[in-house]
C-alpha cells in the first residue's frame, strides 16, 4: 500500500492509502495536488515497519516526514513539515523536523516527572505527572 497526501497552497488537506495501480480511482477533483508520502519516513530517514530500526534501503525515505494533516509541503526541499510547535524554534534543514533552541536536558528524572518545554521563559522545565 501507498499513503497519498493531498496538498493545496502547500498544505496538507487530505490523506490517503491505496495500491498504487488503484490510485487513480481515488483522487476527488478538488483543487490540490496528490503527492506520494511514506509512512515510515522521519527526519529524511526510512523506518523498518513499525521499529526505530533504520531500513537497509535507504531509497524508500520519500519527502523528508510522513505527511500529516496541517503539514507544509516544500516543494524547493520536496519535504513535509510538521507545523511549528513554538514560535522559538528552528527548522533543522536536514530533517524538517523542529527543535528546541535549547537542548532537552539528558538528566534522568523520577518516574512521575517530564520535561516540558516552556515558551514563556524558552526553556526546559520539569513537570510532575498527578
Amino acid at each position: 500500500m501507498a499513503h497519498y497526501a493531498k496538498v493545496r497552497d502547500n498544505i496538507v488537506i487530505k490523506i490517503i492509502v491505496a495500491e498504487a495501480e488503484f490510485f487513480e480511482t481515488f483522487i476527488d477533483s478538488s483543487p490540490g495536488t496528490w503527492i506520494q508520502t511514506s509512512y515510515n519516513t522521519r527526519g529524511g530517514i526510512h523506518y523498518e515497519a513499525n521499529s526505530d530500526t533504520p531500513s537497509q534501503d535507504q531509497s524508500k525515505a520519500l519527502r523528508k516526514n510522513y505527511a500529516g494533516l496541517g503539514f507544509t509541503y516544500d516543494s524547493n526541499k520536496d519535504a513535509f513539515i510538521p507545523p511549528k510547535p513554538f514560535n522559538s524554534w528552528i527548522l533543522n534543514e536536514t530533517t524538517c523536523l523542529w527543535e528546541a533552541p535549547v537542548a532537552k536536558p539528558a538528566t534522568k528524572l523520577e518516574s512521575t516527572q517530564y520535561y516540558d518545554w516552556n515558551e514563556s521563559i524558552i526553556n526546559w522545565e520539569i513537570k510532575t505527572i498527578v
